[in-house]
């Protein structure tokens, strides 16, 4: 199946973190073996704005610099001294937005992302955005990839999700932001047991 292209990244973060869902992320190890999942959380993170963002006044180093970078490349970053986690590049380059991708449901390879994860509930491979990367063995060599056009990370058509069945919340482990904290800027495919944490309604929350 074909890469998603250029102009499906090319959206501002909130757009991009909702038409996310549902797509396949795929990464394929050095030997070939293929790892795949269906997007089911994401976060939408706005840039310089933003005081959750990494990018929030304009900052720009060594470690957010992929953020900077065109729509549609992936932005890797280390946090806690222990995880890695990914990000989808929004908008056009120099503007820094990107979305977090909280969750994936497994699709392929699941006795690997086993392996990598020490686990063996399928709900707990990737229910995370650290919990993903580690499944998938996504870390710094890929910060900057190409998600339109790199053979080792990129993403697939899928599926795209009906608004209705998008569930909104406020975005997770971020209460440093003060009220950016609270915005509901995080989207998840309301009932899927691979999210990695549902409002306590568990349903849409506005």
């Amino acid at each position: 199946m074909a890469h998603l292209n250029r102009r499906f990244f090319r959206r501002e973060p909130v757009a991009l973190a909702k038409a996310l869902l549902g797509r396949t992320l795929v990464r394929v190890l050095d030997d070939g073996t293929r790892l795949a999942g269906r997007i089911v959380e994401t976060e939408a993170y706005l840039g310089s704005e933003d005081r959750a963002a990494h990018s929030y006044g304009g900052r720009r180093t060594a470690r957010n610099e992929s953020m900077y970078l065109d729509a549609g490349h992936a932005y890797v970053y280390f946090t806690y001294g222990m995880h890695w986690c990914m990000n989808v590049v929004a908008e056009r380059p120099g503007v820094p937005t990107a979305c977090l991708l909280r969750a994936i449901e497994p699709l392929e390879g699941l006795d690997l992302m086993r392996a990598h994860r020490q686990r063996h509930a399928e709900t707990d491979l990737c229910s995370g955005p650290a919990k993903l990367a580690q499944a998938l063995r996504i870390d710094r060599s890929l910060d900057g990839v190409d998600l339109v056009t790199d053979s080792r990370l990129f993403l697939e058509r899928g599926r795209a999700i009906a608004a209705q069945r998008i569930a909104v919340a406020s975005r997770i482990g971020v209460g440093y932001a003060g009220d950016w904290a609270l915005r509901p800027l995080r989207f998840y495919i309301a009932g899927n047991p691979h999210v990695s944490r549902a409002a306590p309604s568990g349903g849409p929350r506005i």
